[in-house]
């Protein structure tokens, strides 16, 4: 047999959907075992949103639809954009794919060339290198500073003639922190005098407590070499609609297009009804959740806290990053096979020595997790 793609074969798998797997198998043999692994809301999608999917279904909306997305969803996002994020959009420039994920991988295709180096700012989510690496990219880390959590002018010595693109992650999954407007006008300077584009992947926007969420492009002419990602996941209970978008110049548009109809051809027809009901409707939706996030958030830094566990700014997202003594996929794997507790070690996330807790957990379970942890250490 001839040997399989050396390019996929470089890939690792996703380290948070691996744990999550381990955590439903011991479960499924009985296990009582209490999952902050994955960045899943547990509140069910609201009812406004999961009837309007309904009676797309009802009417008959199964079929095929434009490629980039159905032109209500197209208008509803455009729409958004301006009002809160605070660029010029117009529907053209927006596409609707499965997932923020697979946005995010589009974007990496349309715009990066064989060995073209794409900056990523560590700890980092585990999806970006890999879609960096598909797309025939190569990604360069940098380490935010680790005691502010923001950027520092330490970024600019990462830039060379084979810088293409810069990815921003605020909130940031896994720290939690939110960049402040100097860190992101950091960016958008580096960006605009050395002539790179930017994706800025703004999933967790909706979740931030006592901070301000400044979208990438919304500064001085990034708007024009911005890749913006959203989607529905996170702010309205949406993860298994598979419902994401993207935001970038028309140009930037059409080639993720072109990957787009020779993949997945388009996101689910009577999916998008859902998203335009998300975003058309009634918002007090997203802030009970984000209430109950913030709730649950001081929570748990408290307890961590107490147990003497030094924690990231926890001031966006859903995530606890704790720095932990000694090997950190050793102490998640204690905590997994001792503790019952899933959670996922920061090597997955470029940060050895942390590891993430997601509390998009009942109350009850936080505080059976909390004093799990307490007890294995």
């Amino acid at each position: 047999m001839k040997p399989l793609s050396e390019k996929i074969a470089g890939v690792t798998e996703s380290a948070t959907i691996a744990i999550s797997n381990k955590a439903k198998k011991m479960q499924r043999e009985g296990i009582d075992v209490i999952s902050m692994s994955i960045g899943e809301p547990d509140f069910a999608t609201p009812q406004h949103i999961t009837d309007a999917c309904i009676d797309a279904l009802r009417r008959g909306e199964t079929h095929y639809a434009p490629s980039n997305g159905i032109p209500e969803l197209l208008s509803a996002i455009s729409d958004k954009i301006v009002r809160e994020n605070k660029f010029p959009c117009t529907p053209q420039q927006v596409i609707v794919a499965c997932g923020a994920k697979d946005a995010i991988y589009e974007a990496c295709e349309a715009v990066l060339n064989h060995g073209d180096e794409t900056i990523i700012l560590t700890p980092a989510w585990v999806s970006y290198e890999p879609c960096v690496q598909i797309a025939g990219g190569k990604a360069i880390f940098h380490e935010i500073n680790p005691k502010t959590f923001q950027l520092d002018d330490a970024l600019l010595e990462r830039v060379n003639r084979k810088t293409k693109m810069v990815i921003v992650n605020s909130p940031s999954n896994p720290t939690g922190a939110v960049f402040d407007k100097k860190s992101m006008k950091l960016v958008a300077d580096l960006c605009e005098d050395k002539d790179l584009y930017a994706m800025s992947d703004e999933i967790y926007e909706k979740m931030i407590y006592g901070k301000e969420h400044i979208s990438l492009a919304s500064l001085g002419d990034m708007a024009q070499r911005t890749i913006t990602i959203n989607g529905f996941s996170k702010a309205y209970a949406m993860t298994g609609w598979r419902l994401g978008y993207a935001v970038a110049p028309k140009e930037i548009i059409g080639e993720m297009s072109k990957v787009q109809q020779h993949s997945i051809s388009q996101a689910t027809t009577f999916a998008m009804w859902g998203g335009v009901a998300a975003l058309r409707g009634d918002q007090s939706c997203v802030e009970e959740m984000r209430r109950e996030f913030d709730k649950r958030r001081k929570y748990i830094i408290g307890e961590l806290k107490a147990m003497g566990y030094a924690t990231a700014p926890a001031e966006g997202a859903f995530y606890a990053f704790v720095r932990v003594a000694g090997d950190d996929m050793e102490v998640a794997s204690r905590w997994l096979d001792k503790g019952h507790v899933a959670a996922t070690p920061g090597s997955a996330f470029y940060a050895p020595g942390w590891i993430r807790l997601s509390y998009a957990a009942s109350m009850e379970n936080l505080r059976e997790a909390m004093a799990r942890i307490k007890r294995v250490g």
